[in-house]
This record gives structure tokens, sequence and C-alpha cells, in this order.
């Protein structure tokens, strides 16, 4: 039988490099010799995009997670010491009485701000 259009041993024959001129005529030889590299480079590019869409994305909210407990206990450390240190400026300036009515004046100022800003312009409270 011989190779042809068709055939199953064309489809077989174009693999061997001595029937290149059989497989050029029946179309077979790109198709069979590009599909190794066009199945590898599916797979890698649609690896490479299901990463894109989930461990990079998780990425880098795993290191803002790991890092808030940190930052807020540094930052928390921080507005204390602050508030210690204002507290004994003003307790050698103008008297410790008068520091803590300073400082707990600044603490109802802010805090009637934040209670005026609670609900937008606009809507019920």
């Amino acid at each position: 039988m011989t190779p042809g259009p068709g055939n199953a041993t064309a489809l077989i024959g174009c693999v061997r490099p001595a029937l290149g001129p059989l497989c050029r005529a029946t179309n077979l030889l790109p198709a069979v010799d590009d599909f190794p590299t066009r199945i590898a480079d599916f797979l890698e590019s649609f690896t490479s995009r299901v990463r894109s869409m989930t461990v990079d994305r998780v990425a880098g909210w795993v290191r803002w997670v790991a890092a808030a407990p940190l930052l807020l206990v540094l930052g928390l450390a921080g507005v204390i010491l602050l508030l210690i240190g204002l507290h004994r400026l003003l307790g050698e300036l103008i008297g410790v009485r008068w520091s803590w009515i300073a400082i707990g004046g600044l603490f109802a100022v802010v805090a009637l701000f934040l209670w005026l800003k609670r609900h937008p312009k606009g809507q019920p409270s």
C-alpha cells in the first residue's frame, strides 16, 4: 500500500526524514513536527496565566498580612511614647494638673470632630 493523503501510513511516514517530499505534498509535516512544541508552549502559557491570577496576587496580600501585626505594635508603641513625652514636657512647662487638662481637651476635640464626621452629609442619622 502506498502512502497518500488520507492514509494512515502517510501520517506515520511523515515523521521519517526520508519521506519529506511526500509529507510536504500532504501538508502533514508541519503539523506533526510542530505538535510537541505547540503543546509545550500551551502548557507553559496556561500555567503562567494561572499563576499570575492566583499565586502572584496572593503573595502581595500575604506580605502585608504578615507585616501588619508588627507595624501595628510599633505604631501603638510610638503613639504611647509620644503621649508620655508630651505629658512630661507639658508637666514641666505648665504643671502636671494643666498638662492633664490640655491632653484631655485635645482628646475631647478630636473625639468631637470624629463624632461629627460619623455620617456623610445628606444621610439621615
